[in-house]
């Protein structure tokens, strides 16, 4: 049977177009750093001319329970969320559940000119916000002509 075939629903063609780009490309990253919508917590790097600034947005943990380590030029966020306790006396029974629940680890690469020795992280209203300094050599200086 051949997938090719025509029809007279233009838009019923491009939604049937949609779904078959959709399922060729599911699985393969549009580049290296591209990750899974899934990935926990997700991040935002960026970077200021003194330090790379990583925001990972990880509501409802206990900053206690979150782990960071640099090693190898890589920075590291593991920890675990854990499920909500449920009510004394409750009877609700989960139908859905789209907040993740588990432990996570997250790796993210470090630039060359990250420094290990100037790093700190603070946890904000569910944000977990971590500043690496860069190396004094890589930081911009300005150069007086003679």
């Amino acid at each position: 049977m051949s997938d090719l075939f025509y029809s007279t629903d233009l838009l019923g063609e491009f939604d049937r177009l949609q779904r078959q780009m959709t399922s060729l490309f599911t699985g393969f990253p549009a580049s290296l750093r591209a990750m899974r919508t899934e990935t926990f917590p997700p991040v935002n790097i960026g970077s200021t001319d003194d330090s790379i600034e990583i925001v990972a947005f990880a509501p409802g943990l206990d900053p206690a329970a979150i782990d960071i380590l640099i090693e190898k030029g890589l920075l590291t966020i593991s920890g675990e969320r854990k499920p909500p306790a449920p009510a004394e006396g409750s009877e609700a029974r989960v139908y859905a559940r789209e907040r993740f629940m588990g432990t996570f680890r997250r790796v993210i690469e470090l630039p060359q000119h990250a420094d290990p020795d100037k790093v700190k992280a603070r946890y904000t209203n569910g944000c977990l916000m971590i500043t690496v300094g860069r190396s004094e050599a890589s930081k911009p200086r300005a150069i007086s002509v003679q």
